[in-house]
């Protein structure tokens, strides 16, 4: 069952996801094992309405994603299925609820 994005009984978390022990600084993320897998695990979550923005940090070894969920523990039981989390890639190191004081994420 999908929720609508903007439901009111999810929160909105920030997720900092850094680069984990098996991440080849080499390749670029579309040379990393399992892209294909990682990036149809992601557009689901985008087309669920759990993530909200996403993207890789410029100049860190870290992507911050923005979600709505009802909970941190949520958080981190979906994210824990990303193929690149299972491979060691990516590690979910901060799940943090966020108070968005300026601006909007509704369309």
């Amino acid at each position: 069952m999908s929720e609508a994005v903007g439901s009111t009984d999810r929160r909105v978390f920030v997720v900092m996801r850094t680069h984990g022990a098996r991440w080849q600084a080499s390749q670029p993320l579309e040379g990393q094992v399992d892209w294909a897998g990682h990036a149809a695990f992601m557009d689901a979550l985008v087309e669920d309405g759990f993530v909200v923005l996403g993207g890789p940090l410029d100049g860190a070894d870290a992507a911050l994603v923005v979600v709505r969920a009802e909970s941190a523990d949520a958080v981190r039981a979906r994210l824990a299925d990303d193929p690149w989390v299972r491979l060691d890639l990516l590690s979910d190191t901060l799940v943090a609820p966020w108070t968005l004081r300026l601006g909007s994420l509704d369309t």
